[in-house]
């Protein structure tokens, strides 16, 4: 059973020559009993992630986070 699950997200910050893609067409789901870690490299997205998950922030585009 999924508790989670994101389809497509994205996140771009800035605009032109300083446009970052934070998250580009991220998709994933979390099953019930399932332990996730997020790991990487420092600026890869982990927090960017966490918070439009949690509400904090609007993404870019999605097709669907539930």
């Amino acid at each position: 059973m999924e508790i989670l699950k994101v389809e497509n997200l994205c996140k771009t910050y800035g605009k032109g020559e300083t446009k970052v893609n934070a998250l580009d067409h991220v998709s994933f789901s979390i099953n019930k009993g399932e332990f996730v870690a997020i790991v990487g490299a420092s600026g890869s997205g982990k927090s960017t992630l966490l918070h439009l998950i949690g509400g904090v922030d609007r993404p870019t585009s999605r097709k669907s986070i539930y």
